[in-house]
């Protein structure tokens, strides 16, 4: 039996916060604070905030579908249930798949990245990416041992993590004066954009992926108890805690360092801005708290993300390795991500699992409008809404990275191609037999 029938009901509530926060807050906010503000510039905490409202939106066609057919596989279902077992929903689930390895290998570079701030060597072409690789399969071994243990560590490191960040940013905004808080509703002093509104739409779009962790929620629906109400409670709960957080951490790093600042540390933000407010040991508590969050959410990103593809694999849309199951997912889940960790800088993994989760999410709200509002009781004004907003931020983002990284996106446009040839072909091999 595989991983995904290990047990049923087991995950409270609070376990999926834990879980749905652990892989939100981490890379999120730790590394893409200065990718975030070299878009967006002194905007950047309304780009968070703006980020907060298009995954609001985007979340009612997950909570809606999830809610009414809660599973381990909660995407992949929807999917199939909107476009039908074919080359659609086969290539869309795995847009949704490698956006979560994705986010896995961002993790793993912001640890490592984090772990050599203290030594200078924040920058290393070669550290980096071997403390990466070892901080997922570490996280892997957690999840060997079974949904319990995830579920325990990922409510104690949520925990830390969140009272770790809301006390480094309130006391850096008590640092830099209460002054700083009227700063996130006026324009005063802010750096704008260097690409105005293009720019900081574009910026939105990378701030998307600090709150999509919300979606893994709905990987839980096998384990979860109560799911009809307690999936959408906990994506709610979830988005609104990131939000909060991430407002404060942004007010407070703009009131300590300028714009050319953070974008120049883009990788360490959040530990160069408290070394000028609390000294060294600011910037090592910060180090501690990225190393936390960062471990944490990749727990909780392998645990569902290999859920993903457990349901994948069931479903016929995505290859399994010879032998026995065991824990087939979790292997090729974590094997993909150190690759990704191996190969690919912070900047590029952020791109490039934008426009894939983007991609998929626009699939998702079309499918409820498409087949299954009515099965879902759902509103198709709010799914539509989802999509434009989708739209709104995912378009300037093409447009500014064909200028600045164009090589990014051909290889994000190479996936793709690849991911629906092999579905494609995995359909055509299935109707032959």
């Amino acid at each position: 039996m595989d991983r995904s029938a290990q047990s049923s009901n087991s995950l409270t509530l609070t376990g999926s916060v834990a879980l749905g926060t652990g892989v939100m807050i981490g890379a999120g906010i730790f590394a893409l604070v200065g990718q975030v503000a070299e878009l967006a510039g002194g905007w950047m905490p309304w780009a968070f905030l703006a980020g907060a409202v298009v995954v609001a939106f985007s979340s009612y066609s997950y909570i809606h579908y999830s809610a009414t057919n809660p599973s381990s596989g909660g995407i992949a279902m929807q999917l199939k249930a909107a476009y039908g077992p074919g080359v659609v929903a086969g290539s869309v689930s795995l847009f949704m798949y490698v956006s979560m390895i994705l986010a896995e290998s961002l993790l793993g570079r912001t640890f490592g990245t984090y772990m050599l701030r203290p030594f200078g060597m924040q920058d290393s072409d070669v550290w980096v990416p071997v403390l990466a690789v070892l901080a997922i399969a570490g996280a892997a071994l957690v999840n060997l041992v079974g949904n319990q243990l995830v579920e325990r560590s990922a409510t104690v490191t949520a925990a830390l993590k969140i009272v770790g960040i809301a006390v480094l940013a309130i006391a850096g905004i008590l640092a830099a004066g209460l002054s700083s808080l009227p700063r996130l509703i006026t324009a005063a002093g802010r750096t704008p954009p260097d690409q105005g509104w293009v720019g900081f739409l574009a910026g939105v779009t990378l701030c998307i992926l600090a709150y999509k962790g919300f979606t893994t929620i709905t990987n839980h629906g096998g384990d979860l108890k109560n799911p009809k109400r307690n999936i959408g409670r906990s994506i709610i709960i979830s988005i609104a805690l990131c939000t909060a957080l991430y407002l404060l951490i942004t007010v407070a790093v703009t009131a300590s360092l300028t714009v050319p600042e953070i974008i120049e540390a883009r990788d360490y933000a959040l530990a160069e801005a408290a070394q000028p407010m609390f000294g060294d040991w600011g910037m090592r508590i910060t180090v501690l708290i990225a190393v936390v969050a960062t471990l944490s959410g990749l727990i909780a990103s392998l645990f569902s993300a290999s859920k993903l593809y457990d349901m994948l694999r069931e479903m016929g849309q995505a290859p399994g390795l010879p032998g026995r199951p065991g824990h087939q997912s979790l292997y090729i889940t974590a094997g993909l991500a150190i690759v990704m960790a191996a190969f690919f800088d912070l900047s590029q993994i952020a791109s490039l699992g934008a426009i894939l989760y983007l991609a998929m999410d626009i699939a998702i709200h079309f499918g409820i409008i498409r087949r299954l509002k009515n099965d879902v009781a759902a509103n198709s004004w709010i799914p539509l809404l989802a999509i434009i907003l989708d739209l709104a931020v995912l378009v300037p983002f093409l447009l500014t990275k064909s200028q600045s990284d164009p090589f990014t996106l051909v290889i994000t446009a190479l996936v793709a191609l690849a991911i629906v040839l092999a579905q494609w072909l995995a359909v055509r091999h299935h109707q032959h037999q």
